[in-house]
Order: structure tokens, then C-alpha cells, then sequence
């Protein structure tokens, strides 16, 4: 344990829980530390914003960053909640794994989860994250959002146009990864071919609230044996009327909830628009245009069939 996190922490659950604030000698004396060793761990609350120093009496107090925080902890466990009913109406009909995940940076993080009760199953875990670049649910957000180069740059942390790779399928560039989100706009839902777990496909879709904005994505992890492109398909069309309702449920207009997940006649023939969908040993579509020509996995790649796999 880190005990000097541990001691910070410590002073400011106690600080949070009086109301008038209090001395340096309070806190020292409540929480058992010396006057020196209570004032640093004050002064560095106080430099990092989690508490404030009265000018009028020295007395502290928690600052208001930990109401922020709460208000977002509260935020994804009432979104969790509100939209448990439309995952488990998904998973009962897919019989595949769906999660809800949410954005953060880079990353996406599992808020809920409904695991296949098939013998070969996808897997993900709730608390856990993935690259948002490689995961479908991730990809769904990112284009709902429509940012452009340079803060799609910016929301992925990147210092360049490289993205970083994490199986032989994943998306290299920035210009890459664009022309997919562009594709997700187009077809109304994301697809993963192995980018992030090999022997893992995805499908995502993005919730929205009643402003439009994106909230959440819903997203279906589906074993490389079951994603040929008639089955992607079959299941994007499930997923998104889920992530239509979802998005309704939220206060969006069905009107607009149709708009920003149904997709333009005809995107659903093929995986990525503009491609041509190809099946590989596993059974599953990957793209094969100059733009998004994957590598071959290797001989010795892991198999898909008889393990879970996190997407």
C-alpha cells in the first residue's frame, strides 16, 4: 500500500465530513499525525484543488472537485441502471455477449455486461477497459461524434498519426481509422474484426441522449466462428434498434434516434463501405481495400474457438 496516498486520501474523507471546516491542530489531532506531516498533506490537497484554505482563518475545507467526481460516479450508475433492461432484451435475443461501455480519453470502460451462455463465448469485464481505435463500442462513439483530425488526435492521446496495434487486423493510421468511422456513419453501427483480440469480433453501437449527445455505446462481442457477414449483419440490425430504444428511453426523439443510427439504404451490403468483405480461417469478414489491408495472422496465433476472449 501506498502509504502516503493512503494518509491523503485518509484527510480528505474526514475534511469532506465537517461542515465548518477545520484547523491544521484538528486534523493533525483527529487523524493521529504530526503538524508538519498534516500541514503538507494539506497544502498538497490544496495545490491539487481537492480542498480550499480560508483566508480568514486558515480553517480547511473539501473542495468542490469532489462533488464534480460524485456527480459523474452517480451519472454512470444511473445510465447503468436506466439501460440494464435494453442489454438484457439484446442478450436474450442475440445470445451473445453485450456490454455497455462508456467513454474515457482513449479508452473505453465496461459499465454492465451480459455473458453468452454459449459453450464458445466472447468475454469482457465490467470495470475493464479497451483502446476505443479497435473496440466496436469504441469506434461507435467516435463516430457519432464526428470529430475532426486534430481532435480526434486529441481525444486519442496521440502525438502522431499512428495508432497503436494490438493484433495484425488493427487500424495503423489516423487517416485509417477516419475512413472507418466515416464507414460506421454511413452503415449506422462499428464492426471490429479481430482489431483488438484476435478471435474476437465486435459490433457497437452509440446511445444518445436527449441533446444528441453521445452518452454510451452498446456492444455485442461475438466469437470470429460466428461472425461471417451474414451473421454480422443479422445481429447489427438487433443492436441497433436496442441502441435506437436505448437512446428513446433517454429522452431522444425516435425521429432522431432513426436518423443517427439507421444508417443510408444500402450501407449494409458490405462490411466497410467501399470494401470487400473477405472471410478468413476464422469465418470472419476483414477488410481488403489498399486502405485497410490487414496481415495475416500468424500460424501461431492463439485459437478462437475454445477460450473466451475479451473484445
Amino acid at each position: 500500500m501506498d502509504t502516503t496516498l493512503a494518509k491523503g486520501l485518509g484527510v480528505l474523507d474526514w475534511l469532506a465530513r465537517q461542515s465548518d471546516g477545520a484547523r491544521l491542530g484538528e486534523v493533525a489531532q483527529a487523524l493521529g499525525l504530526g503538524r508538519s506531516n498534516a500541514h503538507r498533506t494539506l497544502q498538497t490537497l490544496v495545490q491539487c484543488g481537492w480542498a480550499l484554505q480560508s483566508l480568514d482563518d486558515s480553517r480547511y475545507f473539501a473542495s468542490l472537485k469532489l462533488f464534480e467526481l460524485g456527480g459523474l460516479v452517480d451519472g454512470a450508475v444511473d445510465l447503468k441502471d436506466r439501460l440494464h433492461p435494453f442489454l438484457a432484451g439484446l442478450a436474450q435475443a442475440t445470445g451473445e455477449t453485450i456490454h455497455l461501455a462508456v467513454l474515457q480519453g482513449a479508452d473505453i470502460v465496461y459499465l454492465d455486461k451480459f455473458d453468452s451462455p454459449l459453450p464458445v463465448a466472447a468475454y469482457s469485464r465490467v470495470g475493464g477497459r479497451a483502446p476505443a481505435h479497435c473496440a466496436a463500442s469504441g469506434k461507435a462513439m467516435l463516430a457519432a461524434m464526428a470529430l475532426d483530425g486534430p481532435a480526434l488526435r486529441a481525444q486519442l492521446g496521440l502525438a502522431g498519426d499512428s495508432l497503436p496495434t494490438h493484433t495484425p487486423y488493427t487500424l495503423t493510421t489516423l487517416q485509417d481509422l477516419q475512413a472507418d468511422l466515416a464507414a460506421t456513419r454511413t452503415r449506422g453501427w462499428a464492426y471490429n474484426a479481430q482489431e483488438w483480440r484476435l478471435g474476437v469480433c465486435g459490433l457497437g453501437a452509440a446511445v444518445l441522449n436527449a441533446r444528441a449527445q453521445v452518452v454510451a455505446a452498446i456492444g455485442m462481442s461475438v466469437p470470429a466462428l460466428r461472425c461471417n457477414p451474414t451473421q454480422a449483419h443479422a445481429l447489427a440490425q438487433q443492436l441497433r434498434a436496442c441502441a435506437v430504444q436505448a437512446s428513446g428511453s433517454l429522452g431522444l426523439s425516435a425521429s432522431a434516434a432513426q436518423a443517427c443510427n439507421a444508417g443510408r439504404a444500402g450501407a449494409s451490403q458490405t462490411i466497410s463501405e467501399g470494401t470487400t468483405p473477405q472471410t478468413t480461417q476464422d469465418g470472419c469478414a476483414v477488410r481488403t481495400s489498399a486502405a485497410f489491408a490487414p496481415k495475416p495472422a500468424s500460424a501461431s496465433s492463439p485459437a478462437s474457438t475454445t477460450t473466451r476472449r475479451q473484445l
